[in-house]
């Protein structure tokens, strides 16, 4: 695959701005709409599927976004390097505010889930692209403390995000969940347009785009998501539609790599997985992404199911470790200064292994303390983890790789997070079967608890599953951690800034 020459890698022409401030403002605005879209429909579902209807499919308002995001981040990663940030950022925001207005207009539920693609079209677009302008921005003693107020950013919406959209639900109407994005994603914008101001660039040879790539990529990813995101939801995981999916998926990966050995300018470069540290951050951060699914989608049924507590208070078992982790993010400069990198992000990792270890051994059914305790100290260990781990990695590339790489960084975490949906949910039902017997899974059981008529089995059922998870999460937390001891170099081979 092609690779750009060792001069390009070192040559990093910063974003320039008439005002920092409001561009990191924009940025800021840009990551709470990203984060919020992916939480706030969810619990507005009711009022959405009481007026357009569409029960059956309508897990796709969230898959479509998630899908439409996930494959599109290579691309834009790619896009930003060739023609800049500022053009990506302010062409995704477009085509993610006309997504939000058009959901808000929608007639019907295919519909909105047609204009939800769209948004994720442009929601790749502000992901990739605002975690690389703030490496633009910032100077790497400097980086640590825009990616904090990011991390802020993104744990305070993605919380905020399904109580704002039941709020907006019941006293408005679930269409201003859309419209809400509106007016903030106009004024961050207007920021972007007004104050970024990057140089100007030659674009001759490398105003080449590998379209035919990005449309192999787009179609190898979302066919490949799509059977791990239905599979063992819409049909059985070894059905004919799961088997056609997973096959095409593995033939389009074919297609992906021949076209991009022979692009001049792939959209998935060779690089991006031959060099040493790029190749370790993707893979650790692919297994943060499989370890996350096991607290933010099988704790709050945990706390309902097995504490007995009701939906706010369970949400607030899950919700402090969005405490932890920006506060431990921010301080980790002063460890990694110290020990690197690496070594920071294995300490992190290693912590959280074993955190993640402990929550089988909690005692049933226990106070709701205990775990609230473990979701605080995780947070402390992924904030330690994580961020390390992205201002190292995007230290390593000069500007004209840094769009790509950190798309890579991103594609890998956010595949992780699909992964893990799909092996976790079919070890919890797994479980959940083996203890009650006949076909018995999660969603039937979350039915039953809500209903109030759940018996003593069915929670002690749920928490041997979800202890289950627990300890694949640790598995995949004790595989980062091996992954960076064994490939990554002990000291990331920074570019002087």
């Amino acid at each position: 695959m092609g690779s750009t020459s060792s001069a390009a890698r070192e040559a990093a022409p910063p974003a320039t701005t008439g005002r920092r401030g409001a561009v990191v403002a924009a940025l800021m605005l840009s990551m709470a709409l990203a984060a919020l879209d992916s939480t706030i429909v969810s619990t507005a579902v009711p009022q959405i599927v009481g007026d357009l209807g569409g029960f059956s499919v309508f897990s796709w308002l969230f898959s479509g976004y998630l899908l439409a995001v996930t494959v599109t981040l290579p691309v834009y990663g790619k896009l930003s390097d060739t023609f800049g940030r500022k053009p990506v950022l302010v062409v995704g925001s477009v085509v993610f505010l006309l997504g939000s207005l058009l959901c808000a207009l929608a007639w019907s539920m295919e519909a909105l889930i047609a204009f939800r693609v769209v948004q994720g079209l442009g929601g790749g677009a502000l992901q990739g692209t605002v975690q690389t302008l703030a490496a633009d921005l910032y100077p790497l003693k400097d980086r640590p403390k825009i990616q904090s107020k990011l991390s802020t950013v993104w744990a305070v919406s993605a919380v905020a995000g399904p109580g704002l959209g039941g709020v907006l639900a019941a006293y408005a109407d679930w269409r201003w969940i859309f419209l809400v994005n509106l007016p903030i994603g106009a004024v961050a914008l207007w920021l972007i347009v007004r104050h970024l101001h990057e140089p100007e660039r030659e674009t001759g040879a490398h105003a080449r785009v590998d379209w035919v790539g990005a449309l192999a990529v787009f179609a190898c990813g979302g066919v490949l998501l799509a059977a791990l995101v239905q599979g063992g939801v819409a049909w059985p995981w070894l059905s004919a539609p799961s088997l056609a999916l997973f096959g095409t998926g593995l033939a389009l990966v074919a297609v992906v790599v021949l076209v991009e050995l022979r692009a001049a300018e792939p959209i998935i470069p060779g690089w991006v997985w031959r060099r040493r540290t790029i190749a370790a951050v993707n893979l650790a951060l692919g297994a943060l992404g499989l370890l996350m699914v096991a607290p933010t989608v099988f704790l709050p049924t945990y706390a309902q199911g097995v504490l007995g507590l009701a939906p706010v208070a369970a949400g607030f078992v899950l919700s402090v470790w969005t405490l932890s982790w920006p506060i431990s993010a921010a301080l980790s400069q002063h460890v990694y200064r110290r020990i690197g990198f690496r070594n920071t992000a294995m300490l992190g990792i290693g912590a959280a292994a074993l955190i993640l270890f402990a929550f089988p051994f909690l005692p049933y059914p226990g106070q709701a303390w205990q775990p609230t305790l473990l979701m605080l100290l995780l947070g402390a260990a992924l904030g330690l983890f994580q961020l390390p781990l992205i201002v190292g990695v995007q230290s390593t590339v000069g500007w004209a790789e840094r769009g790509t790489t950190t798309a890579s960084v991103l594609f890998c975490r956010q595949t992780g997070q699909t992964i893990g949906a799909a092996l976790f949910g079919a070890v919890a039902n797994g479980v959940l079967a083996a203890r009650l017997g006949g076909a018995s899974d999660l969603d039937s059981v979350t039915r039953a608890l809500d209903s109030g008529s759940a018996p003593e089995a069915t929670r002690r059922a749920i928490a041997d599953a979800v202890h289950a998870v627990y300890l694949g999460a640790s598995c995949a937390a004790a595989l980062a951690f091996l992954v960076l001891l064994f490939l990554a170099p002990r000291k990331f081979p920074v570019l002087k800034d």
